[in-house]
Order: C-alpha cells, then structure tokens, then sequence
C-alpha cells in the first residue's frame, strides 16, 4: 500500500481536508503563534526564511523531515480536484478536493501529478515576469544554471517562448523524484541568495523565490524527460479575476509592477 503526504501549506487556521494524506504545515512557524498544525520550523527546516521562500519552506520540510512513497504540496485555499468548474457549477459549487481514493488510482500509472497549466495568452514567462517583478532575479538564476546546471539551459531560456506553466509549487511526486527535485531546486536558490540583496526590494518583491521556483518546475520536468498528469485544481476562496486581468494589462503596458497578490 502506498503511503501519500501532501503538506497543505498555510499561515492561519483553516478548515482542512479530513482525509489522511493531507498534513496540515504551518509555514513560517517560527516565532508565530502555533495554530495546531504540524509546524515548518521542527527537525531539519528554513522556517525562518518563509517572508522570503513562501511555501517553500514547507515543502523543504517535507523534503528533510517526511517518510513516504509519494510526497505532494497544496494550499489552503487551493486544492488538487478531479472536478472542473463546469461540473462544480452543477453541484452548486461544492468544492471536491481530490480523495485518497482517487489519487491512489492515478498513480497507478503516473509518477507525477501536477496542477492544469496556468497560462498567460499575450506574452511569455519571461516576458511576463519582466512585466510583473524584477526580471534581475530570474536573469541570475539563468546564470547560476549557465554555471552549475548547463544541462537544464535550454530548457530554462524557453521561458522566452512559453506561455503556460504547471504554477503554484503545487505538486505530488514520487520520492525519489522529488527528493532529486528539491536536491537541485534548493541548490539553485540558495545560491540565488547569495547573489541577490533582498534589503532593495518591499516586502511584496521579496517573496521571488517562491515565484522563480514555479518556473523552474518545468525547466525540470521537461529536461528530464519525467512524465506527469495534470489535474484540475480548485480555488477555496473567491478570485477576482476582473481586477487580476486588470493588474496583468497595467503591468503590460505600462511597466508598473506587481505590489500585492491580487
């Protein structure tokens, strides 16, 4: 039998899936009020770069501290589902988040699970991150690939091409999968700090690692030829998808950057 653990990241308390392959993680639990969850800051763990990593300190956690087959990220207010918004329309929007069940049924022939792929129409990756952040922390990153990873350069400078990712560090993988992912992912960015000082940006723009580490999901995948599966995802909270296409059109032609999560 499979033995599954899919962190579900988050800063406060939350209603929370009741089936067992979901653990609760407090990310950025150092410091901060504990909320009953598993914390991200107990055994071998970067809690305390959290207002920088994002979720990403939990799924390094999960990487030195979890014991299983398969080993998966989600969110809060953002699950993995087998239903798509049409069906949920007919359910009256009941929200499906996906079961031990189903899951054990996917990975009957997929090693890998990943979010539908987010895409942006009218420009690239790059372009797109050019528009929004600070394009020098993707550029650097391309230069520590160049030097440590050449292997994965051509797959990184399709970010110029692309106009869809797998997003949200979302994930469910093999171990030994994604023990190689994070192996790697972690190494990039934790050279990246070396290199970038953090003290320029606001609070908002600091937070890139998480954001260059959903483009280097695929930069991956892709090199290394890994099959996956895509699934559908769900949005526990409403998304204002008016003032988010809007915030994506400023920043597009005007050169205004992102300041908040819309």
């Amino acid at each position: 039998m499979k033995n599954i653990k899919i962190i579900v990241a988050t800063h406060k308390e939350y209603n929370m899936p009741s089936d067992d392959i979901y653990l609760p993680v407090q990310v950025g639990a150092e410091g901060k009020k504990d909320l009953g969850y598993q914390k991200d800051n107990i055994g071998n763990n970067i809690s305390k770069k959290n207002p920088f990593f994002c979720e990403l300190t939990g799924l390094y956690w999960a990487w030195k501290n979890l014991k299983a087959d398969y080993i998966g990220l989600a969110h809060y207010r953002r699950h993995f589902s087998l239903s798509n918004w049409f069906t949920r329309m007919f359910r009256k929007n009941k929200v499906s988040i996906l079961s031990k069940k189903e899951l054990k049924e996917l990975l009957k022939k997929n090693d890998v699970i990943l979010p539908t792929k987010r895409r942006y129409y009218i420009e690239t990756l790059y372009n797109h991150y050019k528009h929004t952040m600070h394009i020098e922390t993707l550029d650097e990153t391309r230069k520590i690939i160049e030097k440590k990873y050449p292997r994965y350069l051509k797959e990184f400078d399709r970010l110029h091409k692309r106009t869809s990712m797998h997003a949200f560090n979302m994930m469910i993988m093999k171990k030994d999968i994604f023990d190689d992912y994070c192996e790697w992912l972690f190494d990039i960015l934790f050279e990246l700090e070396k290199r970038i000082d953090v003290s320029k940006y606001d609070d908002f723009h600091k937070r890139f690692y998480g954001r260059i580490s959903e483009r280097l999901l695929d930069v991956y995948l892709y090199t290394n030829n890994i099959k996956f599966k895509e699934i559908p995802f769900v949005e526990i909270e409403h998304i204002n998808w008016i003032k988010k296409g809007f915030g994506f059109l400023i920043a597009k032609f005007t050169g205004k950057k992102y300041g908040k999560s819309c």
